[in-house]
This record gives C-alpha cells, sequence and structure tokens, in this order.
C-alpha cells in the first residue's frame, strides 16, 4: 500500500462496496478458529477488519495474528455495512501491513486506579472515554472561536507572562524575569480593556494560572478560560452576551457530538432542557435560599462549592447570580449606583452541581474610583499605571466575562473530575507527565 493511498475510517460510508485502505492501531482483536476480527482506530471512528484464512494468503493471516493491542498497522479490503461491528462498517481484510508491534499494553479493560490512569495520561488518552471527552472539548473550543468571530469581535492574545495581579496576590505563581518578579497570567481581562478601546469587541482564550492550594474537583492550577470584552457594554448586555454564547456552545455540541456524549453515558435529555431566558437571581435572594434551605452559609461571604451546588440543582437552565458584595470580589468591578456596596457582576452556576462556569462583570470606568480601589486594595500603584490610563482617554462603561473550558466541558459531558477535560491536567499534586 503506497503511503497516500488510504482514507479516514469515519470517511467509511462514502465508500461502501469499494475496496480502500485505512490505517491506525489495534483497539481490540479476537480469533474464531479461521477468522481473526481485527478492531482498528484510527482517531476519526472505529472500523472491524476480518481476515479470513482461505481467503487471505497464509503471511496476512500470520501477521494478523501477530498484532498486539495498540500495534500500528494498515489494512485494505472492501467496505461493508454491518450494523453490529463497532463504528457500523466491515472491511473483508486482502491485504495487511503491521508498521509496529506494540510492546504489551498497561491499559487494559479492568478497573484502574486514579493515580494510574493518571501517571499514563500519555497512553489513557487513546481509550474511549477520554478520546470522545477531548472531542467533545475540541468542538466547544471551535464553537467559542465561531461564535465571537460571527459577532465580529477581534481575537487578541493576552501575554502569559504579566508584572501585577488581577484575581488577588495569593494565588500566583512568581517567577524570575531577567532580574524583575513576573508572574503567570491569572486572566487575559486587564490586557483587554485597552483592546476593547481600539476594536470595541475582543476575546481572548488561553491558558491561565492558579497558584491555589485546593484539592477539590472543580480546581487546576493550569486552565483554559475565554474573556471577551466589550465597550459601551453594561451589566444586563453582559447577562444576554454570556446566555447566548452558552445556548450557542450547547446547541453545537448536541448537533455534532452527540455519538460522544452518548458513548460517556451522558444523560442528554439534561442538556436539551437547557432554555432561554436563564433564572436570573441577586446574591441576596440567592442568601435567603441558602437560608432556607440549612447551609452553613455566614451572609456577606463568597458562595462556596456546596453553597452553588444547592442554589445550581434548583434548575434546568444554568442559573445566573448577580450583585455580589463588592467586598469579596476584584477590585474592578463597577458598583451598584442604587447599592455601591455591592457589584455589578453576575457568576453563571451550570446545573448539576457543576459549579461556577462563567464569572464577570462591568468595570469600572472611572478614573479616580479606580484609583481608589487599587489603594483600597494594597495592590501596586505603579504596577497598574497603563490600566489606570485607558480611564484618562475616551472611558466609557464596558464589560466582561471568563469561561472556564474545563468546568464547561465537564458539565456538558457529565463527568465528576476536572481533571479528565484537559489533555494533560496539573494539579496541587500533579506535574507528571
Amino acid at each position: 500500500m503506497s503511503s497516500d493511498d488510504h482514507i479516514l475510517i469515519s470517511e467509511l460510508g462514502a465508500h461502501e462496496g469499494q475496496e480502500v485502505s485505512v490505517r491506525g492501531w489495534v483497539y481490540h482483536k479476537r480469533d474464531i478458529g479461521k477468522i481473526r476480527f481485527l478492531v482498528m482506530r484510527d482517531g476519526t471512528g472505529y472500523v472491524q477488519g476480518v481476515v479470513v484464512a482461505r481467503e487471505v494468503p497464509p503471511p496476512v493471516f500470520e501477521a494478523a495474528g501477530a498484532l498486539t493491542q495498540e500495534s500500528s498497522f494498515a489494512m485494505r479490503g472492501r467496505v461493508r455495512r454491518e450494523p453490529r461491528a463497532p463504528g457500523g462498517f466491515e472491511l473483508n481484510v486482502i491485504e495487511l501491513t503491521p508498521y509496529h508491534i506494540a510492546a504489551e499494553y498497561p491499559i487494559s479493560p479492568k478497573d484502574h486506579g486514579t493515580d494510574f490512569l493518571m501517571d499514563n495520561r500519555h497512553l489513557w488518552l487513546r481509550s474511549s472515554r477520554p478520546h470522545a471527552i477531548l472531542r467533545v472539548r475540541s468542538e466547544v473550543c471551535k464553537a467559542i472561536r465561531d461564535f465571537f468571530d460571527e459577532r465580529q469581535f477581534v481575537l487578541i492574545d493576552s501575554p502569559i507572562f504579566t508584572p501585577a495581579a488581577c484575581e488577588g496576590t495569593s494565588t500566583l505563581f512568581e517567577t524570575d524575569y531577567f532580574g524583575e518578579k513576573a508572574y503567570l497570567t491569572q486572566s487575559g481581562q486587564l490586557y483587554l480593556e485597552p483592546a476593547c478601546m481600539a476594536h470595541g469587541r475582543v476575546y481572548c482564550f488561553g491558558p491561565t494560572f492558579r497558584a491555589e492550594k485546593s484539592k477539590t474537583r472543580r480546581h487546576l492550577t493550569e486552565f483554559w478560560m475565554v474573556e471577551p470584552e466589550v465597550a459601551f457594554m453594561e451589566l444586563p448586555g453582559l447577562l444576554t452576551l454570556a446566555e447566548d454564547f452558552i445556548c450557542y456552545i450547547l446547541d453545537r455540541v448536541l448537533d455534532r457530538r452527540r455519538e460522544e456524549l452518548k458513548s460517556l453515558e451522558r444523560d442528554i435529555a439534561k442538556l436539551e432542557a437547557v432554555r432561554r431566558p436563564f433564572p436570573r437571581i441577586t446574591y441576596d435572594d440567592a442568601a435567603s435560599v441558602l437560608k432556607s434551605k440549612g447551609a452553613a452559609f455566614e451572609y456577606g461571604s463568597d458562595f462556596g462549592a456546596p453553597d452553588e451546588t444547592i442554589l445550581s440543582e434548583m434548575h434546568d437552565s444554568p442559573l445566573m447570580v448577580t450583585h455580589y458584595p463588592a467586598a469579596v470580589k476584584a477590585f474592578y468591578m463597577q458598583p451598584d449606583p442604587d447599592r455601591p456596596d455591592r457589584a455589578r457582576c453576575v457568576d453563571v452556576l451550570a446545573p448539576e452541581g457543576y459549579g461556577e462556569i462563567i464569572g464577570g462583570s462591568q468595570r469600572i470606568h472611572d478614573h479616580d474610583l479606580l484609583l481608589s480601589r487599587i489603594r483600597e486594595h494594597g495592590l501596586p500603584e505603579e504596577a497598574f499605571k497603563w490600566y489606570l490610563e485607558i480611564r484618562r482617554y475616551g472611558t466609557v462603561p464596558h464589560s466582561g466575562f471568563g469561561m472556564g473550558i474545563e468546568r464547561t466541558v465537564s458539565w456538558i459531558c457529565g463527568i465528576h473530575h476536572l481533571r479528565e477535560a484537559i489533555p494533560y491536567p496539573r494539579t496541587l499534586s500533579r506535574i507528571y507527565p
């Protein structure tokens, strides 16, 4: 078989009855007398190759027998529809070429512990569960870009190294930057705000870092976030943008990755139950709900994971909680004009107890007010000189939010821990592989 004489397994449906070649890896094999069944995966799908001893030369039958799990090979044969076979098609094999006979593969169908699977994440990626999750993640990421591109947002790449904190100094990863202190970014937001004054609608999409000493299922030290920022937008417009954004992503995944969701045994009906408009509630009303349910919640503090779970499980659609106490939110959030101790902000809580997937706010656009907040928070004024300066040249109300990709993927896939929603998770106790 020549190097380019092959098709993808996902394309087999267009070649029924034809002779084709495919390339990939052994996902599963079994022998029944003089017939060998080889299930191949190539990343786009699965197909069963049927090797019959009396229909192929002896070297081909012997080569099929020598293949081990995860061995790489090519096979050529006629495409036949077979609903019972993995992927719905079979290949009646007439030619087979091994590329590499794999050593004994360490991951088997039996149950393995979490540490074992994470230590072997580089291999576990080949298994059906992580394969399906990361295909959904890929679709989510493509939908994100399409959503903003269709609405004339400009992609702005914010820096990874920053001189100052965005979300609080206690969760910064510090590094030496040629003799100066620098930090891995917690958010691209501060750099998006000047950009939205240039382009009107902007977004950034990339990795962010939080040195949180947390071992919960909802936290990673390195995660991906998408952040839009819009000039002339206030809180009501931001709520609508977030609502449209979530529905767009969800519709895309349901349309294009339904099979992956089924393989994960996700209850798709719960995703289909999400409807606009999303329920909206103020912090004060949410606090009253928690009190009525006997939650161990202290009024005036931020919500913890158990509080978010109680609130979100009351609704089929994501819950929008607005107007948190300014004291528990970031320094840059615009205070509510009717109640200055409340921020014009929103946290969007996913249903089924998956927690916050979006956090956003209207930003302070008044120079003097922002300066006073920087001082109140004890932040270095010199490091924020450039950030303050944009409030001196045509400042306007503006708003934005951040969506955590791993939390969103976890909710959509119905998985328990964020570590499964990213190819190589980084947690408090893990930086390998």
